[in-house]
Formats: C-alpha cells, structure tokens, sequence
C-alpha cells in the first residue's frame, strides 16, 4: 500500500487547507485515518494506479489527453480577457457573444462537466503523487 502512505500526507494537510475549525479538521482527519485499510482507499488506490498509469504511458494520445483537455478549458476561461476589452468598447457586442456562449455552453450535457472534473482531480492526483514519490519535479 505505498500509493495509500504517499496520499495521505498529502490528503491531511489539503484538510488543514481547507476546513477551518479544528474539531471538523480533526474529525475529517480520523476518517481519512481510517478509511487507510478499508476498501473504499483499495479503490481509490487503483484508480489513481490507473491514472499514473495512462500519465506514463509512451502512446502520445494517452499521456497528453488529459492535460491536453485542461489546456482547452484553460484557453475557454482566458477568452474572457479579450471579451472584457470588446465590452469597453461595444457593450451590446460584447453581451451578444457572452450570451451566445452562455447558451452554447448551457446546452453542453452534463457528463461533460463531470468528466471535466474527474478528469481535473484525477490529473493533479496523479502530479501529486509523482511529486511525492520523486518521479516529477
């Protein structure tokens, strides 16, 4: 169980991170605690096993499809800079395309959205757990 030992260093203090009281700090610790030997941390475990896997694999299309998909995401939220510039100078321009946007995106299934964000979380697990383990810098 080394995945499971490297995961929960960094798994605790993302909780100190992120709940500000101490007692539900604690409590959220003890569960992670002990859910270390229980099969639910077994499936998690081979989960991010899979992920590090694909991550390593030499097929360029399996290794960058991930990243690949985030760099996407990350291209649609900078659109936001030069829609900004076109709103000072066509407001009714700039409304016009961010409510076509909206609508486009709106109508994107949900499963997508999902898959974005197991995609999200499953990537920075694995960079997470590279960097634990001393693969990736």
């Amino acid at each position: 169980m080394p995945l499971v030992e490297s995961l929960i260093g960094p798994i605790a203090s993302i909780i100190d991170k992120i709940i500000p009281d101490k007692e539900a700090r604690a409590k959220a610790k003890l569960e992670l605690l002990a859910l270390e030997g229980t099969h639910e941390m077994k499936q998690i475990e081979a989960r991010l096993s899979a992920i590090v896997a694909e991550a390593k694999s030499a097929d360029p299309w399996t290794s960058r499809a991930r990243p690949s998909f985030l760099y996407v995401m990350y291209a649609m939220i900078l659109f936001a800079l030069p829609m900004g510039v076109l709103a000072a100078f066509s407001p009714q321009a700039a409304q016009d395309i961010g409510s076509g946007i909206t609508t486009y995106l709106r109508g994107l299934p949900e499963e997508l959205y999902a898959l974005f964000g197991t995609g999200y979380l499953g990537y920075t697990a694995a960079r997470q757990w590279g960097k634990v383990k001393g693969v990736e810098q």
